[in-house]
């Protein structure tokens, strides 16, 4: 289904076009020939591989169009200099057109889960649109405007960043009409240096926003608290710990699948009741309730959704396998989001065993980092497999916090971690495994269910660290 003409594209972008391609359409935009869908537009990049020796394969695949530098073939085109920056242009104009409220979510931890409860919410009363996966830099940003439907009157748009200037082109094409920053915490600080750079770096998005625009705030982050006295958009607090938030969080009650809390906004108190472990998720909730207030969505719909809400793949999967508990949390890690995870597995029954990759970007904090890991691991986990180079830092946090060393190992390949893990664990079992994206550690995980299923007879290993 076509939506938009070449001929208007390359207006927005300043794009050449071929006057016989004028009227031909394209809904949607990729940059994956593999993943591309008929209609789309490829958009031929340079980055590892130059996008353009794809662009065969694109057509074939049922392209529209392409978006490039360089046009060698007989297919529809839009030629511009810089084809990334033509696609947010587009992005740009094609946000505008449609006209939908712009929901803008950042921060260090959470912004996935803290996006799709806001979608989840805010799906019972609108039409509503929602960044896919982890498109949230400069490309999957302007892809996901570009695929929204016509009929979207809700975008919640995650925004992500690691050096400076990023959030701003981001929130350029965004314009939020709402924007979120769930914290500031220690993600990306190699790049930006400090936690106050951090935060200059989150508050670029205040750039793309009008004058009638609502700011959406963690009260219980110290840096973001009173943040109202410096901007003059109207300010929303959500927390638990600071009596003055808006929208507050009480009486948290968690255990094994469940989640429950109290919320306070103004004179309407509600429970809400949800299938996720670890406290952290409350402050994903109080987010989408405030939005959701901010829309007028009906309290009685947010309890609904939010009783229903299911996490994205890789966030906290939880899961039996072999007699075991596996807690699954590959999707990325921090600071803050690794002791979260610690918490859930130290609250768990059984005995607990931690699989913790590296935490990537950290910068000069990465050796402390890891050995801070360590600690906590000492109270929440019974024994800590630690893989990646700093590994050794985890597991030096963990002796130092008193845990045997015979309880702690570190590895340099994940064939070694997995094959220590299949010779230690055991049914009943809970395994915690997290790491930072670029650590694979869904793959590890693969690798021990894999393994595990060949072990004769039960699975369960006959050597005990």
């Amino acid at each position: 289904m076509g939506r938009l003409t070449l001929e208007q594209a390359a207006a927005w972008c300043g794009g050449q076009i071929a006057e016989k391609n004028r009227n031909v359409t394209f809904f949607g935009a990729n940059i994956d020939s593999r993943k591309l869908e008929p209609g789309q537009l490829f958009v031929a990049v340079q980055g590892q591989r130059d996008g353009h020796a794809y662009i065969g394969q694109a057509m074939a695949r049922g392209a529209a169009a392409v978006l490039c530098q360089h046009c060698e073939g007989d297919y529809p085109a839009i030629v511009v200099e810089d084809p990334v920056r033509a696609l947010g242009e587009i992005a740009r104009q094609e946000r505008r057109r449609i006209g939908m409220k712009v929901i803008g979510i950042t921060g260090s931890v959470g912004k996935s889960s803290t996006k799709e409860m806001i979608a989840r919410v805010v799906q019972t009363t609108y039409p509503t649109g929602k960044t896919p996966m982890n498109f949230n830099n400069n490309i999957g940003l302007p892809m996901t405007i570009l695929g929204l439907p016509e009929d979207t009157q809700v975008a919640v748009l995650e925004m992500g960043m690691n050096h400076f200037r990023e959030m701003a082109y981001l929130t350029s094409i965004a314009q939020p009409d709402i924007a979120v920053i769930t914290n500031i915490g220690t993600m990306h600080i190699e790049h930006l240096g400090s936690m106050e750079g951090i935060l200059r770096a989150k508050l670029e998005i205040l750039e793309g926003m009008r004058e009638d625009g609502k700011l959406i705030l963690n009260g219980d982050d110290t840096l973001l608290w009173n943040l109202h006295r410096q901007s003059p958009l109207h300010t929303v607090y959500f927390g638990c710990q600071n009596q003055q938030c808006g929208v507050r969080g009480s009486e948290i009650v968690e255990g094994p699948g469940y989640l429950q809390f109290q919320v306070s906004v103004g004179n309407l108190s509600f429970p809400v009741e949800m299938p996720l472990e670890g406290r952290h998720f409350v402050y994903d909730a109080l987010v989408a309730i405030a939005v959701g207030i901010e829309l007028k969505v009906d309290p009685a719909r947010i309890q609904e959704a939010l009783s229903e809400f299911q996490n994205m793949a890789g966030r906290q999967e939880i899961f039996e396998a072999q007699g075991m508990t596996i807690i699954k949390d590959c999707y990325n890690a921090g600071p803050e989001s690794m002791a979260a995870a610690l918490t859930v597995l130290g609250n768990r029954p059984g005995r607990r065993i931690a699989v913790l990759g590296d935490m990537l970007e950290l910068g000069v904090c990465t050796q402390a980092e890891h050995y801070r890991v360590g600690r906590i691991a000492v109270e929440k986990a019974d024994l800590v497999f630690a893989y990646g180079p700093n590994s050794g830092r985890v597991v030096n946090g963990a002796l130092t916090g008193g845990m045997p060393e015979s309880k702690a190992q570190s590895f340099q390949t994940q064939q070694e971690l997995v094959a220590a893990l299949v010779r230690a664990a055991r049914p009943g079992d809970v395994l915690l495994f997290k790491g930072s994206r670029g650590m694979h550690m869904e793959l590890a995980l693969e690798q021990f269910l894999q393994e595990l299923a060949l072990v004769p007879g039960d699975g369960v290993s006959r050597n005990e660290p």
